[in-house]
């Protein structure tokens, strides 16, 4: 699964990397995103067939969910089955997005604990998860709720880097394939399949990190740290 991640690149490699130029806001650095909280997404406009930046709600609310705090439960969807599960589906098909990041946490238990441990792409580059987005209308005779656009960001396999940590990474989509993951018009499913795989572990590096990420109020360069230490020897960052 992925439930933390990081963003904390300037505002100009972020709008030049996704070409979205003028339209980024001043994002501060965010080294511990978590779910229910505002993340930065970049998605296809139908009517101009332009990429857009929006922030959204992290957790997807289906249009039908008669509350929006479904969204708790599905922070994440399942690359293997998004294109059959009712609260996908939809948005699967004519919804989708990248959810904009440089890292992402997972954690593994080890002597009675969980380690978090931090992975990137090798040269520090920002890159975009696949993401479904959706847009939840309160029910009448709730004027205490207002519109939510909410996201969520698919999971596979896990590669070989992350494969000793979790048996699940983040799906990381290629840049080559912006255009074709962006696209309103849903191309053929087993296309859109096809990116939803491991990246490669090649171009990816990851380590151990202080336990100061499992509390989602600390949000700090502490989190992304390489820990060194009498359980994380430097021979453990690969």
């Amino acid at each position: 699964m992925c439930g933390r991640f990081t963003l904390n690149q300037s505002l100009a490699a972020l709008a030049q990397f996704f070409g979205v130029d003028g339209q980024i806001p001043n994002l501060a650095a965010q080294y511990n995103i978590a779910p229910t909280q505002r993340v930065a997404t970049v998605l296809n406009n139908p009517e101009t067939n332009q990429r857009e930046f929006k922030q959204l709600r992290w957790g997807l609310i289906p249009a039908w969910a008669k509350d929006p705090g479904m969204g708790v439960k599905l922070i994440n969807a399942r690359a293997e089955t998004v294109a059959q599960k009712p609260a996908f589906r939809s948005a699967f098909w004519y919804r989708r997005c990248l959810v904009l990041a440089d890292g992402f946490y997972e954690w593994k238990r080890q002597n009675g604990k969980k380690q978090p441990f931090y992975f990137r792409l090798s040269d520090g580059q920002p890159f975009g998860f696949a993401g479904l987005w959706e847009k939840w209308q309160p029910p009448q005779g709730k004027p205490d709720c207002e519109e939510i656009i909410s996201c969520t960001i698919l999971t596979t396999a896990a590669n070989e880097l992350v494969q000793p940590i979790h048996d699940r990474m983040p799906v990381i989509v290629s840049p080559q394939d912006y255009d074709l993951w962006l696209n309103s018009q849903m191309p053929t499913p087993e296309r859109l399949q096809q990116l939803l795989c491991p990246y490669p572990d090649q171009v990816m590096t990851g380590y151990p990190v202080s336990s100061l990420v499992n509390n989602s109020r600390h949000n700090s360069s502490e989190c992304i740290i390489p820990l060194v230490g009498e359980n994380s020897l430097p021979e453990n960052i690969f």
